[in-house]
């Protein structure tokens, strides 16, 4: 059985893309508060990997998870409690580099494979307006650092270097290896 512990409908929809279709979704339920002093990208590290040990599975099930995290600086900016954090956040962001770290961990029995991946993301300068009209959309709910490159906010975003999945919030690349590490075909229910 593949098990993805998520609740993201992005993971799920990328997941499609290389012809994975989860047999079960189990969203775990776990404590994404940082540490002190913790980085974003062992932070990101950490929760992915307390995800996976908080998924019950059988001894030959497959279980994957994954944890999306926008570093500014030292700075983890996680999902976004309501519409005036986003704004904060936003305001942080604009006119400037930022990295996206997404960390996978997959588990089969006991085995463990994981990778992260970093890219980094350059926001242009929003207006208030712009900024506004983005909060307008709700699409800033549920996603690190208050935004989703996928939706609305691509139009924020000039120049990326790294893995477009990844930054939405599942590398196809590294998830791939790392799923074929684990026994489970690629590509075998794409259409």
């Amino acid at each position: 059985m593949f098990i993805l512990g998520s609740g993201s409908p992005r993971r799920k929809e990328l997941l499609a893309q290389i012809g994975i279709v989860p047999d079960t979704i189990r969203a775990p339920d776990i404590n994404e508060d940082p540490l002190p002093g913790e980085l974003p990208r062992p932070y990101c590290r950490r929760i992915t990997r307390g995800k996976l040990a908080a998924i019950e599975a059988g001894p030959s099930d497959v279980v994957l998870c994954a944890d999306t995290t926008v570093g500014l600086g030292r700075r983890i900016l996680g999902k976004p409690a309501d519409a005036a954090e986003a704004a904060a956040f936003l305001r942080l962001l604009s006119g400037r580099r930022h990295r996206v770290i997404t960390a996978v961990a997959v588990r089969r029995g006991a085995e463990i494979w994981e990778r992260d991946v970093v890219s980094t993301v350059r926001m242009k300068s929003i207006s208030d307006e712009e900024l506004q009209g983005y909060l307008s959309t709700g699409d800033w709910q549920g996603k690190a650092g208050g935004y989703g490159i996928q939706g609305p906010a691509g139009a924020l975003i000039p120049w990326i270097s790294g893995s477009f999945t990844g930054i939405v919030g599942l590398p196809l690349t590294e998830t791939a290896g790392l799923l074929r590490a684990a026994g489970v075909p690629i590509f075998k229910d794409a259409s």
